[in-house]
């Protein structure tokens, strides 16, 4: 019998620990530990268990991540590898950040890392149609990027999931407005941006599923490519059979968020118009699934030697699939 590995989720009882939780349980060599709830906010007791378990996953607001951190790093030598869900830490330079798929050899990276920020949702989407494109000159790093996006209400956190659930919510509505929202730094800088992209989210009264989209005029790019070139970049970026996976555009010309919902998978399309010359870039997941807690346990199973960081990562199929 190989060497059970152990993991501590900080943070066990929000959305997306319970997602990592729940996907963790069916990990063979793994081993979750919990404290009593009445223990769950007590340093000390959080600290003791830190110190022996070989992981820990912070599923908490951005201040308590950085507090759990500091507590972690106190142990020194007995310090646990850590994997960050909240946005304290994703540009941080002595974190890895944690988008396996990102550029060649990137999975090696969060294998060998101590210390891993996982992507927010929406970067996922953007920031997997973004890099490729920029990686293989298609796309100038200074260009005004836009990115559209829709999420489930699932992905704003416990007030959003309320007013959905509770007293309905809007049917869909703009938010972010202010053009300051947490996940632009990541986005710009994992993405290869130069130029602080415009990104306008928003939240459909749904509860789960993903789409972002970044409309592009063809002859501003590098070289003015066509659609095909854009999708041929894509694919070649991505190794068949892993999470991320480039697909023909919908021939109906329609794409909706939730066909995806349930599983790790994220799929990527360039629809485009050859005689105007414009496109679409359109990513699809579920922001609980690659977005959140599938993205999440992904990394867990690489830093913990689980899977093997060279090969293409395993994923939740469809159920129809």
């Amino acid at each position: 019998m190989g060497t059970i590995r152990s993991v501590f989720i900080d943070g066990e009882a929000g959305t997306t620990g319970l997602g990592i939780r729940e996907r963790l349980l069916s990990v063979p060599g793994l081993q979750l530990r919990s404290l009593p709830e009445e223990r769950r906010k007590d340093p000390v007791a959080r600290r003791d268990i830190m110190a022996e378990v070989d992981l820990v996953v912070l599923c908490l607001p951005d201040a308590a991540a950085k507090e759990s951190t500091a507590l972690a790093d106190s142990l020194g030598h007995d310090a646990p590898r850590l994997l960050d869900a909240s946005t304290a830490h994703r540009v941080h330079p002595d974190w890895t950040y944690g988008f396996a798929e990102m550029t060649p050899g990137h999975a090696a990276r969060i294998a060998a890392a101590r210390k891993v920020a996982n992507p927010g949702c929406y970067p996922t989407g953007a920031i997997g149609l973004i890099r490729p494109l920029v990686d293989a000159g298609l796309l100038a790093p200074d260009h005004p990027v836009t990115i559209n996006a829709v999420s489930g209400y699932s992905g704003g956190g416990k007030a959003m999931i309320a007013a959905h659930e509770e007293s309905g919510g809007p049917a869909f509505e703009l938010y972010g407005l202010g053009l300051e929202h947490k996940h632009l730094p990541e986005t710009q800088a994992y993405g290869g941006l130069t130029r602080r992209p415009i990104f306008v989210p928003s939240v459909g009264h749904y509860r789960q599923g993903m789409l972002v989209s970044i409309p592009l005029h063809l002859d501003t790019l590098p070289g003015k490519p066509s659609g095909e070139d854009l999708h041929a970049a894509l694919a070649a970026h991505y190794p068949a059979g892993g999470q991320v996976r480039v697909l023909p555009p919908e021939a109906s010309g329609k794409l909706e968020p939730e066909a995806l919902n349930g599983t790790d998978i994220m799929e990527l399309r360039v629809h485009h118009n050859a005689a105007h010359r414009q496109a679409v870039l359109v990513a699809r997941l579920d922001n609980l699934g690659k977005g959140a807690s599938g993205g999440a346990v992904q990394n867990i199973r690489l830093m913990l030697g689980l899977e093997d960081a060279a090969a293409a990562p395993a994923a939740r199929e469809p159920a129809h699939a």
